[in-house]
């Protein structure tokens, strides 16, 4: 992120006012970031805590954030909350967070967290444990509604740094139209996802769409390139960058070849403007209907499916693809809702967040905005079905997604991560190939973590 930007952001935080009207308004800042309150909750001028929440603005999550603010607010009248939008990458929203807390500031009360973080920010929230809820139940209570391993990664020194709020992992998602007009199935292996996406491409071009791609995916270089690449990796049995014990092992063969097949993409299959991408980059070519194939997380599908979308009913997801059939990976993603150690009201705040995360309202957005919940019996739930029936088809993609090494190597994984991702984004550019991209990165990993190399 530009230092200007994020100043101006900052400052915009700083100045915030304390509510706005019954209809709600917006305060608009550097790069059209906005800060929005939902309502004052029939409180009126008696209201005596003012909570901020910063949310994610990816897809329709703010909305979300706004809807679940405003009947939070219905139900405790003597409560007002802001909803913060953030940066779309999380380096840009971690570097908005990293201002806030070195500043010790109360003007964040509730942060959505990323899966990968609370090792590396335990120490600027509160431990949840034994915070309660409206009902009185405690935070190690309602944790244990919630999937075991996501708690497990929340709890840093035995604290409850984090309560989980929604879960991810990557999809493929295809044109079931373009499939069957062209007698293709869905792929299992990255060469037949090529082959497809080949064929459907040259198809749709010479019938005068000349803007239409094979295969859209995420290759910025952000935390995103780390998702999809670790996906190419551990599908073609290539270790995780850095195993659960601490080994170093990216620099390996099958690490090596997949990784330069992907950068064989980049201006055949695929965009060459790929390398630039993030998230919505690519869902705005797939759901114009210019791509065959996108990698995605599961919030596109509602998106997908929407009125206005020219895709709708068009489409599905499966597993991403592997070098062999069967030997896919899917990256965990998902965020979590943490309370500011530096906030004024940690007790409304806690409360705010459970509130958030509670089984009723994970449902809500399950259904309306396909954000998978991390409360299981959710996924056998008959209106959450109807709405996402892939929740239950890929529910084992969900349960077996391969996690990023961000808690072997806290507080230090934004650093892995960063070098894994530009050594990735050189390959993808044609700066390096893989070989000598990932040599050079094994050193560049001994020498930040102090780990040991070895294989996957």
């Amino acid at each position: 992120m530009k230092r200007k930007w994020l100043i101006a952001f900052f400052a915009l935080i700083l100045a915030l006012g304390a509510c706005g009207d019954d209809g709600g308004s917006e305060d608009t800042g550097g790069d059209g970031e906005t800060t929005t309150t939902a309502g004052e909750g029939g409180g009126g001028e008696d209201m005596d805590v003012t909570l901020r929440i910063f949310a994610g603005n990816v897809g329709a999550e703010l909305q979300a954030t706004e809807e679940v603010a405003q009947a939070f607010m219905d139900e405790n009248p003597g409560i007002t909350v802001e909803v913060v939008s953030t940066p779309d990458f999380v380096e840009d929203r971690l570097g908005v967070y990293l201002q806030l807390f070195e500043a010790q500031s109360s003007e964040g009360d509730v942060f959505q967290i990323d899966v990968i973080w609370p090792g590396d920010l335990a120490e600027h929230f509160i431990d949840l444990s034994d915070m309660t809820d409206s009902d009185g139940r405690t935070g190690s209570e309602i944790a244990a509604d919630h999937f075991p391993a996501i708690v497990e990664n929340n709890t840093v020194d035995g604290s409850l740094v984090a309560i989980p709020w929604f879960t991810d992992a990557g999809l493929l998602y295809y044109r079931t139209d373009l499939l069957e007009k062209y007698d293709l199935d869905p792929p299992e292996t990255w060469d037949e996802l090529e082959a497809a996406a080949q064929t459907i491409q040259e198809g749709e071009r010479a019938e005068g769409n000349e803007d239409f791609w094979g295969y859209v995916w995420q290759g910025n270089a952000y935390e995103g390139l780390t998702c999809d690449a670790l996906e190419w990796v551990a599908s073609a049995g290539g270790g995780s960058i850095i195993e659960p014990d601490g080994t170093i092992t990216i620099n390996n063969d099958a690490a090596i070849s997949i990784v330069d097949q992907a950068a064989s993409w980049v201006g055949t299959i695929s965009p060459p403007g790929v390398t630039g991408h993030g998230e919505e980059d690519a869902r705005g070519i797939w759901q114009a209907g210019n791509a065959a194939f996108m990698r995605n997380w599961p919030y596109a599908y509602s998106l997908g499916n929407a009125d206005d979308s020219v895709i709708a009913g068009m489409f599905d997801v499966s597993p991403l693809p592997g070098v062999t059939p069967g030997q896919s990976a899917a990256t965990l993603g998902g965020w979590q809702l943490a309370v500011s150690a530096y906030s004024e009201h940690p007790e409304e705040a806690a409360k705010l967040a459970f509130y958030m995360a509670s089984e009723a309202e994970q449902k809500r957005r399950a259904v309306e905005y396909s954000l998978n919940p991390t409360i299981e019996s959710l996924y056998s739930d008959a209106d959450v079905l109807e709405a996402a029936p892939f929740f239950g088809s890929l529910f084992d993609v969900f349960t077996n997604a391969v996690a990023r090494p961000s808690t072997v190597t806290a507080p230090n994984y934004s650093d892995v991560s960063s070098l894994f991702f530009n050594s990735v984004h050189n390959v993808l550019t044609g700066n390096s190939d893989a070989e000598e991209a990932f040599l050079e990165l094994e050193l560049d990993l001994v020498d930040q973590t102090g780990f040991e190399t070895g294989s996957p």
